[in-house]
C-alpha cells in the first residue's frame, strides 16, 4: 500500500512533468498547455456522459432480469478514464484514452474481475451453505404506554 501511494504521489507527477516538458519542447509551451486543458475538458464531458449512460444501461439490465456486472464495470472504467483525463498530464491522458477503447476496456474488465474475485465468496451462493431454521413469534418489543392495541391481521386466534 505504501509503495502504491509513493508511485501515485511521487513517481507519477515526476513522470508527468518530464513528459510535459518533452512535449512542450516538441510542439511549444502554449500548444502543450492547450492540449492538456482540452483533454481536461474532454474528461469532464466523459465523466458526465459515463454517469448517465452507466445508469441507463444498469437500469436496462435490471429490467431484463439480469445482474448488471458488465454494465457497472464498464461504467466504472469509463468514469475512471474520465477522471484520468481531468488530471493534467499526457501519460494519464494516454491511459484514459486507451480505457475508452471498448476492446481494451474489455481486457481490463476481465483482468480486474478475475483478480478481484480470487478468494472471494459470495454469501449464500457457495457450497457448504447452512440452513438456519427459525420460528417467528411476532414483535416482542413492548408497546409505548400511550399506544393503541395492535391490529391483528390474519386468521383469528382462538
Amino acid at each position: 500500500m505504501l509503495v502504491a501511494l509513493f508511485i501515485v504521489f511521487v513517481v507519477a507527477p515526476v513522470v508527468e512533468l518530464a513528459v510535459f516538458l518533452q512535449v512542450a519542447e516538441w510542439v511549444g509551451v502554449w500548444p502543450a498547455v492547450l492540449a492538456v486543458l482540452a483533454l481536461s475538458v474532454l474528461g469532464v464531458w466523459v465523466v458526465k456522459r459515463a454517469g448517465v449512460s452507466g445508469v441507463r444501461r444498469t437500469r436496462a439490465a435490471f429490467q431484463r432480469g439480469e445482474i448488471p456486472t458488465v454494465e457497472v464495470a464498464d461504467g466504472l472504467l469509463v468514469m475512471f478514464a474520465g477522471v484520468l483525463l481531468v488530471v493534467p498530464g499526457f501519460v494519464t491522458d494516454v491511459v484514459a484514452l486507451l480505457l475508452l477503447v471498448p476492446v481494451v476496456r474489455s481486457l481490463v474488465r476481465r483482468r480486474f474481475v478475475r483478480d478481484w474475485m480470487v478468494g472471494r465468496r459470495v454469501p449464500a451462493f457457495g457450497r457448504g451453505r447452512s440452513v438456519v431454521d427459525v420460528e417467528w413469534i411476532g414483535d416482542v418489543t413492548p408497546p409505548p404506554r400511550d399506544a393503541r392495541p395492535p391490529i391483528e391481521l390474519g386468521p383469528p386466534r382462538d
